[in-house]
C-alpha cells in the first residue's frame, strides 16, 4: 500500500479513503510544561504571541512525535473577542472566562458587527497557523480549533444560558444564530490560513445536559452549518463534546462533521457502531491514564481502543499539563503501529 505524508494520510482517513495506518494526532489540547521546557515557550506568554504559538504547538511534533501540530490551547479567546473578562492562566493553568457581555437581545446587537484582522487574540491565533503553514508546507497538518457555537453563547451570557434556553430568553436565538456566525468565519480564516481540519470543542452542548429536544434544536443545526462550510473548501472537521455522550453520539452524526471526538466515558464500541457518516476518535484518559498511568498501561489501552472501533485513537479531552512526555510518545508510538 502506498505511504503518505502525515497530512494526506490525516486527511483520507477523516475522508473514510483507503490509508496506510493510522496517524497519531491529538485533536484537544496538546500542551505540558515539559514540552514548554524543551522548546523554551512557555503559557502564560505561550497562549498570546503568534510566534510563541507557534513554537509551543510544533513541539507537539518535535519533542512527542505527534503527525501533526495543533493551535491554539484554550478556549477563552473567542470570548475574550467579544469582551468577555478573562482570568489569566498560569505556567501550568489555562485561562478562563469570568465576566459575560450579551444579557439581552440589544447585547447582541452590538456585538454582532465583529471583524477579523486586528490586533485581538484570536487574530494572533490565524497568525501562529501562518507561521507553522510556512515551516511545514503540505507536509505536516495543522490543526486549528475554536470553541463551539453553544459554549461560546453561554460564555457570552453566563449562568443564565440553560434556563434561558427553557425559559425561551429572547436573547438565545439571536446569540446562538451571532456565535454560529462568528464561529464560521473564524474557521474559514484559520482555513485560509493553513489549518488542514478545524476541530470544534463545544464541551456544554453536550446530550448529558440537554437531551433529545434541546440538543436537536440549539446543538446539531449549528454544528452542521459549520461542518458545511467546511466541506465547502475541502476541509475536514472534527466535533468534540465533553461527557457520555454515548446515547447521543446518533444525533452528533447528523451534524455532518467527518468526525466525532470521544470522551473517555463513552462507550466506544457501541458509539462506533452508532455511526453512520462520521468515523470516531478516542477516548484515552487524560488524567488517570495519561498523566497518571505508565507507557505499558497506555500501549495496551490504545490497542483496546483499536478493536473497540476508534479509527483514530487519540485522547478523550485535553491534555493536563502535567503529563509526561514519555507517556505521550507511548501513546504516539502505538498509534503509528495500528493499521486498518
Amino acid at each position: 500500500m502506498t505511504e503518505y505524508t502525515p497530512k494526506e494520510r490525516l486527511y483520507r482517513t477523516l475522508k473514510k479513503m483507503d490509508v496506510d495506518r493510522m496517524p497519531a494526532v491529538c485533536f484537544t489540547q496538546t500542551a505540558t510544561v515539559e514540552q514548554m521546557e524543551a522548546c523554551g515557550a512557555f503559557w502564560p506568554e505561550a497562549n498570546e504571541e503568534p510566534e510563541l504559538i507557534a513554537k509551543l504547538a510544533e513541539a507537539g511534533h518535535t519533542v512527542v512525535g505527534y503527525e501533526a501540530v495543533r493551535v491554539p490551547f484554550d478556549i477563552t479567546a473567542e470570548a475574550e473577542f467579544f469582551g468577555c473578562q478573562i482570568k489569566p492562566g498560569t505556567r501550568e493553568q489555562q485561562p478562563s472566562v469570568i465576566g459575560h457581555v450579551a444579557a439581552t437581545p440589544e447585547d447582541v446587537d452590538r456585538l454582532k458587527d465583529f471583524m477579523f484582522g486586528g490586533t485581538a487574540r484570536v487574530d494572533r491565533i490565524i497568525g501562529s497557523i501562518k507561521i507553522l503553514k510556512a515551516k511545514y508546507g503540505d507536509k505536516i497538518p495543522i490543526i486549528g480549533s475554536m470553541i463551539g457555537p453553544f459554549s461560546l453563547a453561554q460564555h457570552l451570557n453566563g449562568d443564565n444560558w440553560f434556563m434561558g434556553l427553557m425559559m425561551d430568553d429572547p436573547v438565545t436565538q439571536p446569540l446562538i444564530d451571532m456565535t454560529t456566525d462568528f464561529c464560521i468565519q473564524y474557521a474559514q480564516r484559520m482555513v485560509e490560513a493553513g489549518a488542514s481540519c478545524i476541530v470544534i470543542i463545544d464541551p456544554t452542548a453536550s446530550y448529558e445536559l440537554l437531551g433529545d429536544e434541546f440538543y436537536s434544536k440549539f446543538a446539531i443545526p449549528y454544528h452542521k452549518k459549520i461542518a458545511e462550510a467546511m466541506k465547502a473548501m475541502d476541509t475536514p472537521s472534527i466535533l468534540h463534546i465533553c461527557g457520555d455522550t454515548t446515547k447521543g453520539i446518533h444525533l452528533m452524526d447528523q451534524a455532518g462533521v467527518e468526525c466525532i471526538s470521544v470522551d473517555q466515558k463513552v462507550d466506544l464500541k457501541k458509539a462506533s457502531e452508532a455511526v453512520k457518516t462520521a468515523i470516531i476518535a478516542g477516548n484515552l484518559d487524560p488524567v488517570q491514564l495519561m498523566w497518571k498511568g505508565t507507557p505499558a498501561e497506555i500501549k495496551e489501552m490504545c490497542v483496546k481502543d483499536f478493536k473497540n472501533g476508534a479509527k483514530i485513537v487519540t485522547l478523550g479531552c485535553g491534555t493536563v499539563s502535567a503529563t509526561s512526555t514519555e507517556n505521550l510518545k507511548a501513546f504516539a508510538e502505538c498509534a503509528k503501529t495500528l493499521k486498518y
